[in-house]
């Protein structure tokens, strides 16, 4: 960090981060681990895939999470019948009666706010998915030859069914490279269950107070990508990242059980992920803890298993815990 003002900002990161854990807990029961790496890829300015099965407050969390950022917040349901246009927005002819003048008009679609939820994402065709693609890495909607920015922050976050599969249209590696983080969403302890419909069954309904304001927020996302980085972790994320690709030299499980790995673009995000991480827990520089903290989120998506390791019964999470250990 170089200024004074980058030093302050961290010093509220790490605090704001508090905060946001004690606001999204008066709705959201545990799930530290979840609601910590989501808070890394929003500090990134990434997207972020929740998988898990219904349930598990999945759709309140990132509802909750917009609320206790100030932010607005559109949800779209993703299903067969979705056209891209209902994402995006479309153009409608108005016309003067007094005049008999007629002239397009661009009606916004939801895509235009700053926290959009996917909900079920896997649910609309490949080209309604696809409406997406534009907006998730230009931050920007291109219709009828015109292109509008989308108001910063824009971020993404879906959700996805990993146990019903009828009826749905996988999301393609491209999209699925879109995302920093994907993370898993598993079920409650009993306690944390026990703790739950208590909560719901009484008819509280706790209020969720805004923990900062947009223009915080950006210039956190800012400063976040000026924390410092060793050269030396950098190369460990590199490393990482491409002990996931089969070929010459590849690690034993690659080897065994990996048809693609990941991208540059894990690499990018290992590195970013391991900066909003450090952040995020008050620290000047990013370590080897911070990037095995994000490691798996990161890659878990990214790395596409051979049919022997689905035979076997093989997880990509399984094959990236290995990889990890071996390599970082």
């Amino acid at each position: 960090m170089t200024t004074k003002d980058d030093a302050q900002l961290l010093m509220e990161l790490a605090d704001t981060r508090t905060r946001l854990l004690d606001e999204i807990g008066k709705v959201i029961v545990g799930q530290r681990q979840v609601v910590e790496l989501m808070l890394t890829a929003l500090f990134a300015q990434g997207h972020c895939l929740f998988i898990g099965v219904p349930g598990l407050a999945k759709t309140l969390l990132v509802s909750t999470t917009a609320k206790a950022l100030g932010l607005e917040f559109k949800r779209v349901q993703f299903t067969p019948d979705l056209m891209p246009s209902d994402i995006t927005g479309t153009e409608v002819l108005d016309e003067d009666r007094a005049t008999g003048h007629r002239e397009l008009r661009f009606v916004k679609g939801p895509v235009f706010t700053n926290l959009m939820l996917a909900d079920e994402i896997n649910r609309t065709p490949p080209k309604t998915q696809a409406a997406l693609l534009q907006a998730m890495q230009e931050r920007e909607v291109s219709v009828g030859g015109n292109t509008m920015p989308l108001p910063p922050p824009f971020q993404v976050f879906a959700t996805q069914n990993p146990i019903e599969q009828e009826g749905t249209y996988p999301l393609p590696e491209a999209q699925l490279d879109r995302f920093m983080l994907s993370i898993d969403v598993g079920y409650p302890s009993a306690d944390e269950e026990i703790d739950i419909v208590l909560r719901t069954t009484s008819g509280e309904n706790p209020e969720v107070s805004p923990v900062l304001d947009r223009e915080t927020l950006l210039a956190m996302q800012g400063v976040v990508r000026r924390v410092n980085v060793s050269r030396a972790l950098v190369e460990k994320a590199v490393a990482l990242a491409r002990a996931t690709r089969p070929g010459a030299g590849a690690p034993g499980p690659t080897s065994s059980w990996v048809q693609w790995g990941a991208g540059p673009r894990a690499s990018q995000y290992l590195v970013l992920g391991a900066k909003v991480w450090a952040a995020l827990h008050g620290n000047e520089s990013a370590d080897v803890a911070d990037l095995i903290a994000v490691a798996p989120a990161v890659l878990g998506h990214r790395v596409l298993l051979n049919f022997q390791a689905e035979a076997q019964g093989m997880r990509a999470s399984d094959v990236v815990g290995q990889l990890i250990a071996e390599v970082v």
